[in-house]
């Protein structure tokens, strides 16, 4: 096959042709800087646009993904010279004049793992449909999320969503380049990716960069997304010396990465499952993502208004057995063994459990969640699947639907199937679509992919989605023009009207809406979420 030789801003890059799920060619390029590597004095700081190069830059391989430990292998990979790009499609200018739609992956991990490495992230199925792909690095753990006070040190937070955002810039600058049209670009993303996603949404700093955007279970009304100031705090994990941020930066700007890894994973493990790193509210600094509270801007709606999809899968909660069997030791629980869901990891921080009023939280979601739980194998991990992403997402879309003339889709997964993919890697078997179980229908990977046989259920499924998502991203509007899938996904409004996609896909109301009694007891102190469910 043809190698494709395409000229960016920053010099030649040598592509390969591989073949997409309906047999077709495409062509891809791998590993394109985007940025210069962020090293040295750049560790923790806003990235810088990439340099030049001379000749032709082999992009058949990935680049590096940022440095972290494998959560499957359990072994440490990766580089801080991470800020690599994937682009793939279907012809390049040469063959076609007419530009096509771009949808940008933002990948999630907690903010701590994740990469956009093409065997787990594989284009063959979006590249079915006329859309260039896009999918990017960024850093993660401290390396990503560290921040400081001190202005002058230069550190201000959120270098993975300058990241992210200088990714966007390069496919502004770019992506003609592929046949994409920077005048149509759609960012999607799941978990923390698409918790960027929405914080890109409301980012002044954002504005022009993307015009459509995709949620898959993340969004910054979720709990876990905002980040505590832990700079001192897990420097005094390496040493026991009281110091300035100043003295703090200089130690772990000189740390080898090994063992920034391995200290940041002693300094998590002794918070004992808060939330412990990601996103911050920046204090004015010019390249800042984010200096006002989000929370603020969505409401008054402030914020970059443009067409919206968002959703979660049925059964979020079933992360927690992925994370006790990943934690611990994959495949340890025994079959059948009953493991009760600590409530009071769900609580809203601040109150401590012995007071009075924690108490009667505690006792009100314990007989409204426990109850459904006895009642139903199925609904044992509806109180993590509430208050970690289902209640702040449908408060979400209640709240752009309300603040903006663009329209916004609600979605709910419960397929549960071969493709299902954080199932499919860790065996669990529990009934219902798991976090992250979706990007077995989206992408190609390693893991589920040959469970796909034409005409059968995963099949049906991956063609669903794959139609939906591009037809979203080239007009705005998920329902294909020709509705072969036979339905009408219509906007969210007062009624919260959504589609239910499974093996078949349903329209109706939002099943979850009897559990909103339940949320506003876990809520009371996060009145954003509780006064737009």
């Amino acid at each position: 096959m043809e190698s494709p030789i395409v000229t960016v801003v920053e010099g030649q890059v040598r592509g390969c042709q591989k073949v997409n799920l309906d047999g077709e060619s495409f062509y891809s390029f791998l590993g394109i800087p985007f940025a210069k590597p962020p090293l040295g004095d750049l560790r923790f700081k806003a990235p810088i646009p990439a340099e030049p190069w001379s000749g032709i830059r082999d992009a058949t391989i990935d680049g590096n993904s940022c440095y972290q430990r494998n959560e499957m292998t359990k072994e440490l990979e990766g580089s801080e010279d991470c800020l690599y790009l994937n682009v793939y499609t279907k012809k390049l200018p040469s063959e076609c004049k007419a530009l096509k739609p771009v949808m940008v992956w933002i990948h999630g991990g907690a903010f701590v793992t994740g990469s956009n490495k093409s065997s787990f992230y594989g284009p063959e199925f979006l590249i079915t449909e006329d859309i260039v792909l896009v999918t990017i690095n960024y850093r993660v753990g401290f390396l990503g999320f560290l921040h400081l006070d001190d202005t002058s040190l230069d550190v201000p937070g959120n270098a993975g969503l300058k990241d992210q955002q200088l990714a966007l810039k390069w496919v502004q600058n770019n992506i003609k380049s592929f046949n994409g049209d920077p005048n149509n670009v759609t960012i999607f993303g799941e978990s923390a990716g698409s918790a960027s996603v929405h914080i890109h949404v409301v980012s002044p700093s954002s504005k022009g960069l993307f015009h459509k955007a995709i949620l898959q279970s993340g969004c910054l009304l979720n709990p876990w997304v905002f980040s505590k100031d832990y700079a001192l705090t897990f420097t005094k994990t390496i040493t026991d010396t009281v110091m300035t941020e100043k003295e703090a930066l200089e130690i772990l700007k000189k740390l080898p990465v090994e063992e920034l890894l391995v200290y940041q994973e002693k300094f998590f493990a002794s918070l004992k499952g808060a939330s412990v790193i990601g996103p911050n509210i920046e204090k004015p600094n010019k390249t800042a993502v984010l200096t006002s509270n989000p929370t603020e801007l969505l409401t008054t709606g402030q914020y970059n208004k443009v067409p919206l999809i968002l959703g979660y899968c049925d059964r979020e909660g079933i992360l927690l057995e992925v994370y006790k069997r990943f934690g611990n030791k994959a495949g340890s629980k025994k079959e059948g063994q009953e493991e009760d869901v600590d409530v009071k990891k769900f609580l809203v921080p601040g109150l401590s459990e012995d007071d009075p009023q924690n108490k009667c939280i505690l006792k009100t979601l314990v007989e409204a969640y426990k109850k459904r739980a006895t009642e139903s194998e199925k609904d044992k991990y509806l109180l993590p699947t509430d208050f970690y992403f289902v209640s702040g997402i449908i408060a979400a879309g209640n709240i752009h639907a309300r603040t903006s003339k663009c329209p916004v889709y609600l979605y709910r997964i419960s397929i549960d199937a071969g493709l299902n993919l954080l199932k499919k890697i860790t065996k669990v078997t529990d009934p219902g679509t798991c976090h992250g179980d979706e990007l077995g229908y989206l992408f190609k990977n390693h893991v589920a992919a040959q469970f796909l046989d034409k005409g059968e259920t995963e099949d049906k499924v991956v063609r669903r989605f794959v139609k939906l998502w591009t037809n979203f991203a080239k007009t705005g509007n998920p329902t294909p023009p020709a509705n072969d899938l036979q339905l009408t996904w219509k906007a969210t409004d007062k009624d919260c009207g959504f589609i239910d996609i499974g093996k078949e896909v349903r329209v109706g109301s939002i099943p979850e809406a009897e559990r909103r009694d339940c949320w506003k007891v876990i809520f009371q102190n996060f009145p954003i979420v509780v006064n737009n469910l």
